[in-house]
């Protein structure tokens, strides 16, 4: 990707905050995916200054996560929840109508992915590599009309710390992470339902726990350290690896602080029988999941689409 498109284009899409605030319609609000009875809501967070990683005393903290540096991010919405399985089958989904012209579906699963854990009903949609995760924004797109996408990494940790600068969004007291998050000392061993338990002082549910959530940015040790003062974003490079943020149920404390960086790994996709394997699914990694954000001010089409095409058909099977 040119690095002057790519300053034209995150600043259309990140940078308005003086719009945003001037905007009476910056709430709360539902939106409906057209055609069926499926909503999902959205929540405005205000942008603001925060310290990106984690300080090297705070009890977890990995090198990955420094040094680290005060940075600037613009308004954006994000979902109050993970994408559900109810939402993402909409696009996943063989049986379902309504495709838009000239996208594909992702490729039936050949295990269940959710191994058991559960599916309808709000379980957050799991397992799908980040270009299935992006896949599914591009579908929103053509379906809603409204450019949704992955959040940065900074937009998930500033969106996580709302305004908390401590280990975890309530402060540093771990023992108190199971009125938030399911986790390796309440999961049972499985995610659950999205939005069961307490939500973050700005109303957004399981940023930490039940699924890691794919972020937008390429997985680099050194990203703190380079990370630009204004909306920074670690720009794809390759397919992988990718980064994820949150922790996920089956993980201790540490890894569900908000500065926690998880590297995407082949790996999680080696039971994978096809050659080659999935560019959709990872069949190891039942704890992967995401949620999108909206930008503000919405790019123009062309904006959208050389969007879609240097992020998604650039990196087919990033994960």
């Amino acid at each position: 990707m040119k690095p002057f498109y790519v300053t034209c284009l995150m600043g259309a899409l990140l940078c308005q905050t003086a719009v945003a605030q001037s905007n009476s319609d910056f709430s709360a609000y539902e939106q409906q995916i057209p055609g069926t009875d499926i909503r999902f809501k959205m929540v405005p967070i205000h942008g603001g200054t925060f310290t990106l990683g984690s300080p090297a005393g705070e009890k977890g903290h990995k090198a990955d996560e420094g040094p680290a540096k005060k940075v600037q991010i613009a308004d954006f919405f994000m979902g109050a929840t993970e994408v559900t399985y109810d939402e993402y089958n909409e696009y996943a989904d063989q049986d379902k109508p309504g495709l838009p012209d000239g996208m594909t579906r992702p490729s039936p699963p050949y295990i269940d992915l959710t191994l058991g854990m559960g599916k309808s009903g709000g379980y957050p949609a799991n397992s799908m590599s980040q270009y299935g995760a992006l896949m599914y924004c591009r579908f929103l797109y053509y379906k809603t009309g409204v450019f949704f996408r992955l959040p940065t990494a900074a937009e998930w940790e500033y969106a996580c710390r709302a305004g908390s600068d401590k280990a975890y969004p309530f402060g540093d007291d771990a023992s108190q992470l199971n009125k938030y998050a399911w986790y390796k000392q309440n999961s049972e061993g499985k995610y659950h339902k999205v939005a069961q338990l307490q939500p973050n002082v700005w109303g957004l549910y399981d940023m930490m726990g039940n699924v890691a959530e794919w972020t937008m940015d390429q997985y680099d040790e050194n990203a703190i350290a380079n990370v630009t003062a204004e909306d920074p974003w670690t720009q794809p490079t390759a397919k992988v690896p990718r980064l994820l943020k949150g922790g996920n149920y089956d993980d201790d404390a540490a890894a569900l602080r908000s500065a926690a960086r998880l590297k995407s790994d082949p790996v999680w996709n080696r039971r994978d029988p096809q050659i080659p394997k999935s560019k959709w699914w990872n069949a190891d990694a039942p704890f992967v999941g995401f949620r999108i954000v909206r930008p503000v001010k919405q790019p123009t089409k062309e904006e959208a689409e050389k969007f879609f095409e240097e992020m998604i058909d650039k990196y087919i099977g990033a994960r």
